[in-house]
């Protein structure tokens, strides 16, 4: 595990207000470069940017990581919550019985952000605090725009509540002992959105990640990103920022970064379509143009390595059942569409698939993949139509929205799975 970050006369273990206030922008920037200047990032995604998730984009292409966002007052309250929704490879190596082996198999999992939505300051700094010692810095969600987030006011809600943001972020800035991050959304008004992030800078934060969307914009295939209110908070703060927004290639990356000036991208849902979006990312000049565009054999083939390679990663770190179908429903596509018996058996409610089951449909599918690339054709063939297609996407959509809210509103976890997942200091820590 990597040591407790030092810099500009921090000593270990002192909380970030030790750090004189003017001198906090140059600790950001000495922040960013000692856990390694990534670029590439998974976003935080609920259910989706689980341990194994983070792990195969790891090892394809990506740098950094969020967590899931995490429900703050739930963690605090929820023992099998808590469990199944923060997990690390601290303390979970099996073949690192020297201090050396086991630092190189946990750098595996970061960098790595763990992500809050909250709306009590001491509720999220009780949350941080326990899980600090395993991550590079805890996030504050200032994005999420959908229903349950106006309900629970929090997330893209909390820009209504500027000065309660400001004030649980210096809060918790005053109190922890790693940085605080936080991702926002734009707003109509740009200078609402450069006033937004300046006080999110002067409050303490050590990173700022943009989504070019404002939060009525919630369907992101129907409204582009704004990268010019990206570029623009770029240019009115001084600390780092990784912009959000638009990348579905390495070229859409670089190209956002060279016209917004960010440090670093996040990806969310082309990730998950693609966990190897970002597989050429230490390539440079003609050898990025000469990767961008991957020929449609080695890309169907991509996607069933990694639709296996998930797999096997669930079983060596478990993972609720509920993100692995919904991450080979992500990851095979409109395959899916075409092998419509392997879309019924993930789906399939009695009996309902268990972790083997659904390796063995993993596997199928991989086979399946194989034999159509060799026989001269790169692309599914979809034997349902677009509409009916659509209407199982959003089914299934749907399914997985409300199992998340009756979690939320009931204040259980769907599934208590992973309840010796915590390591015995993060138990005692929580």
């Amino acid at each position: 595990m990597r040591t407790q970050f030092e810099a500009g006369g921090l000593a270990a273990g002192q909380p970030m207000c030790k750090v004189p206030r003017e001198e906090r922008k140059p600790h950001a920037w000495a922040w960013w470069k000692h856990i390694g200047a990534p670029k590439y990032w998974v976003a935080p995604m609920v259910d989706q940017s689980e341990l194994a998730f983070r792990l195969l984009c790891k090892h394809n292409g990506t740098e950094g990581a969020y967590t899931p966002m995490i429900h703050a007052r739930m963690f605090l309250t929820d023992p099998c919550y808590r469990a199944e929704v923060f997990t690390t490879l601290i303390g979970r190596s099996k073949d690192a019985p020297t201090t050396e082996n086991r630092t190189r198999v946990e750098a595996e999992d970061r960098p790595l952000l763990a992500q809050f939505c909250a709306n009590d300051k001491s509720i999220w700094l009780e949350a941080a605090e326990a899980v600090a010692p395993f991550v590079d810095g805890v996030d504050l969600n200032l994005g999420c725009p959908q229903r349950i987030a106006r309900r629970g006011k929090y997330g893209a809600f909390l820009m209504d509540h500027l000065d309660s943001v400001v004030a649980m972020v210096r809060h918790v800035v005053a109190r922890l002992k790693v940085p605080v991050t936080a991702k926002i959304r734009v707003f109509d008004d740009l200078k609402l959105t450069l006033a937004y992030a300046r006080m999110l800078e002067e409050a303490g934060c050590s990173m700022i990640a943009v989504h070019g969307r404002t939060r009525d914009m919630k369907r992101a295939k129907e409204y582009p990103p704004d990268w010019r209110a990206i570029r623009a908070v770029r240019e009115a703060i001084n600390i780092p920022l990784l912009a959000n927004g638009g990348v579905r290639s390495l070229a859409e990356a670089h190209a956002l970064m060279a016209f917004t000036g960010a440090q670093g991208v996040l990806s969310a849902e082309p990730l998950l379509e693609n966990p190897g979006l970002f597989k050429f990312g230490s390539l440079t000049g003609s050898e990025i143009e000469s990767n961008v565009e991957t020929p449609g054999s080695i890309m169907a083939l991509e996607k069933a390595k990694l639709l296996t390679e998930y797999l096997g990663l669930t079983r060596e770190h478990e993972t609720p059942l509920r993100m692995i179908k919904a991450h080979m429903h992500r990851m095979a596509g409109r395959w899916l569409a075409e092998f419509v018996d392997l879309r019924e058996a993930i789906n399939a409610k009695t009996p309902s698939p268990d972790r083997n089951r659904l390796e063995e449909i993993a596997w199928e599918i991989s086979q399946r993949i194989h034999a159509t690339v060799q026989s001269g054709r790169y692309e599914a063939i979809p034997k349902l139509s677009e509409r009916a297609l659509a209407r199982l996407e959003n089914e299934e959509a749907r399914e997985l929205a409300i199992s998340q809210q009756k979690a939320e509103e009931s204040n259980e976890a769907v599934a208590c799975p992973l309840g010796a997942s915590l390591s015995a200091n993060m138990v005692k820590a929580v």
